[in-house]
């Protein structure tokens, strides 16, 4: 059996558990930890190979071990890497976006932002989506909101609370769009045609059940 991955990124997760709780629940205070085999992968392979490419990876290794921190466990972040403010993080990483006839089926491709949690992406999402081609329409796209009175929670769940549920994996329960913004398939609809979970796409029409 081969296990991969790295102990910085995969640690388990424990319920509102305490870093020890999260360390004693980790593979290697396991029984198996003392008949394991290590094989050290030592490039990243998500970098180049130039001298800042190196002193990076560096960086991120000091992160992950914690070496970097300091006395109230903070670390400090390079200037070049500190954005002003979502504005500017979005003009850096998104150039032209307000300039629609600058975009093509590859913009969006090599740009993007990621974030640690669901509501800084919403707050994201929200702000770029009202900067992409301010003149479209924005097509509003609302979940399903009713419950079936065949489980007898119908009188217990009311319609507020339902749009108030975003769970993880799932679509928002109101979704926002706008013609040419990027998406992501969330099922496995045709493998075969590369419409699998995870597909980044771009929308090119919106009806009322279907985009």
């Amino acid at each position: 059996m081969v296990f991969g991955g790295d102990f910085c990124q995969t640690l388990p997760m424990v319920p509102k558990g305490t870093h020890q709780q999260v360390v004693v629940a980790s593979l290697c205070r396991g029984n198996l930890w003392g008949h394991i085999k290590f094989l050290h992968l030592r490039q990243n392979m998500c970098l180049g190979y130039s001298e800042a490419d190196n002193q990076y990876a560096q960086w991120l290794l000091e992160i992950g071990a914690g070496s970097t921190m300091d006395n109230n466990e903070m670390i400090q972040v390079p200037q070049s890497m500190v954005c002003a403010n979502l504005n500017a993080l979005i003009n850096r990483i998104y150039p032209g976006i307000s300039n629609t006839r600058a975009q093509d089926d590859q913009y969006f491709l090599n740009h993007i932002i990621l974030c640690p949690r669901n509501d800084k992406v919403h707050d994201i999402n929200e702000t770029i989506l009202q900067q992409f081609n301010p003149t479209a329409e924005v097509h509003m796209l609302r979940s399903v909101n009713s419950v079936s009175e065949e489980d007898g929670m119908h009188h217990a769940c009311p319609a507020e609370f339902l749009q108030q549920l975003n769970a993880g994996g799932l679509p928002p329960a109101l979704l926002c769009l706008k013609v040419g913004c990027p998406v992501i398939l969330l099922r496995n609809l045709d493998p075969g045609e590369g419409l699998c979970n995870g597909t980044r796409m771009v929308v090119l029409n919106v009806r009322r059940k279907v985009l």
